[in-house]
């Protein structure tokens, strides 16, 4: 199975690289193949529960290819990391089958709870240069995230979203109206702005009861 996902992973940089010429010079030169082979043993070794040789392996891969893949990650087969210097995937990543992951991509995780904390990508899905995903959502079959995207909530399938907080423009290759994208940037400000009256409620609670318990402590 893992020479297989290898062979596919290497059929994958042929068909979507303009510059491969051969199977041999994509096995022998391009990082993101290799970092992809590292994983998958790593991956192995990770869910048979040697986690020291699997994190292990996984080092010894960041350190050859600069692309850093955590052994826990689901990866699919015909993936395509393109260039690759400085991704990151996380630990609870999944990424679907013939996906295509640019330089400098981080597929995240938000908060310190263990458990599902990182992006499940669907199949197809194109990420751009420097785009962050971040958070445990899935985003849908033939999604693209373009360069430099900040991603922070799921997508539906054929969904192309851009910017910071990254936003829907297409869905289906038919545009987003301006207005419902305005909709949705207002929302997330309105849900901003409730998040800070709770934080301030929040805050002015503790001031009273830190006010009192030295009310107390005096007396």
């Amino acid at each position: 199975m893992i020479l297989k996902d290898i062979w596919l992973d290497v059929k994958a940089v042929q068909e979507r690289d303009p510059a491969a010429r051969n199977a041999l010079e994509v096995l022998l030169l391009y990082q993101g193949v290799h970092a992809l082979i590292w994983h998958r043993f790593a991956h192995w070794f990770y869910t048979h529960h040697m986690f020291f040789i699997a994190r292990f392996i996984s080092q010894l891969a960041r350190f050859f290819t600069l692309i850093e893949i955590h052994p826990g990650a689901e990866m699919g087969h015909g993936i395509l990391i393109d260039h690759g210097c400085g991704v990151v995937i996380g630990e609870t990543t999944v990424v679907g089958d013939n996906c295509t992951i640019y330089q400098g991509v981080t597929l995240g995780g938000v908060g310190l709870n263990k458990g599902k904390r990182h992006p499940t990508l669907g199949n197809n899905v194109t990420v751009g240069a420097g785009a962050k995903i971040l958070g445990a959502f899935e985003v849908g079959d033939n999604c693209r995230v373009a360069a430099n995207a900040v991603l922070l909530k799921p997508l539906e399938n054929d969904t192309t979203a851009v910017g910071i907080p990254a936003r829907p423009v297409k869905i289906g290759g038919v545009p987003v109206p301006k207005d419902q994208t305005a909709a949705v940037t207002m929302e997330q400000f309105k849900a901003m702005e409730e998040r800070v009256l709770q934080m301030e409620e929040e805050l002015e609670r503790l001031q009273k009861e830190l006010a009192a318990a030295s009310g107390h402590s005096e007396t």
